[in-house]
């Protein structure tokens, strides 16, 4: 999708942050954006930044929680009336606590998931079948992370939720191709952001297992500080968007830790040649399966 202008972005967590980032770099390309956030506060200063800086930018503000499938439908019918059809869906918003997993509790589990993937799930629900029905097209981008890819213990479910994402944009990308949608998923490190405040926006009936203190939050700040500027990692999606890239993922220091977790997976495999009959078999099961696949799709759908 290389010409974004008068697209219409839908744009969660867009009060503050990687999605603020994309809201400024995308109006910037021409696109008409909406921004949702569960939080009042970060959407009117991102209302008050443009309405100082970027004066003729198209923006739009929406108050949602993502988890909430109801309050979704209707932030869609109200984006269609304000702006038309939305053809840009950024997946971005999301949460993170972190502790020892035997310390987790259910609700641990239930708001990281809930946030982290089931958001990335209602806003696809949500956007893909009007996408499709609209007939012209579009881009989905869903936030993951590095820990989407490689996994480490203090932040188990948080790395969940986001392996989660990455292994849905991965199908996805390949089931919506047809109909002239791509799809990316945004794997970043570091960013200079205040997701170490996430817990504010904690359910307060959610309780967890980790200790969450000042000082811990603080040093939270201290790693976030050091990251990639917003609009800089924004600029990287759009360039990405125009691509149609799967994986974006601007960190260069990153290569040495993705190698040797994939080499790691590969050497766990048989070598090549071991067991000729068995992939054999495997693999003429496999392609019986995707054939009669593909005719009972075309039958049912």
């Amino acid at each position: 999708m290389e010409d974004l202008a008068g697209k219409v972005a839908f744009i969660t967590g867009g009060g503050s942050g990687v999605a603020l980032g994309q809201a400024k770099v995308f109006s910037g390309a021409g696109c008409k954006v909406v921004i949702a956030d569960i939080r009042q506060d970060h959407l009117d200063e991102a209302l008050a930044w443009f309405r100082k800086n970027r004066k003729d930018a198209q923006v739009h503000a929406i108050k949602l929680d993502i988890t909430d499938r109801a309050a979704y439908a209707r932030a869609a019918d109200e984006v269609e009336k304000v702006f038309g059809t939305v053809q840009l869906l950024f997946n971005t918003a999301g949460v993170s606590t972190f502790g020892p997993l035997e310390k987790s509790t259910y609700d641990d589990y239930d708001w990281m998931m809930g946030v982290n993937f089931g958001g990335v799930v209602n806003g696809i629900q949500t956007f893909l079948p009007r996408m499709i029905a609209y007939g012209k097209g579009g881009h989905i981008v869903s936030t993951a992370s590095l820990g989407g890819l490689i996994a480490s213990g203090p932040a188990g479910i948080y790395c969940a939720s986001k392996f989660a994402v990455v292994g849905l944009m991965e199908a996805l990308r390949a089931e919506v191709a047809k109909y002239n949608i791509g799809v990316s998923v945004l794997c970043p490190a570091n960013v200079r952001t205040n997701i170490a405040e996430a817990t504010q926006t904690r359910p307060a009936h959610m309780k967890s297992g980790y200790v969450v203190d000042e000082e811990v939050i603080r040093s939270l700040r201290t790693i976030y500080a050091a990251g990639m500027d917003p609009e800089e990692l924004a600029g990287h999606v759009l360039a990405a968007v125009k691509r149609n890239d799967l994986y974006i993922i601007p960190y260069p220091e990153a290569r040495a830790g993705l190698r040797a977790h994939y080499d790691a997976i590969l050497a766990s495999l048989p070598p090549e040649g071991s067991d000729p009959e068995g992939v054999a078999k495997r693999h003429a099961a496999m392609a019986r399966y995707a054939a009669e696949r593909a005719a009972q799709t075309k039958k049912q759908y």
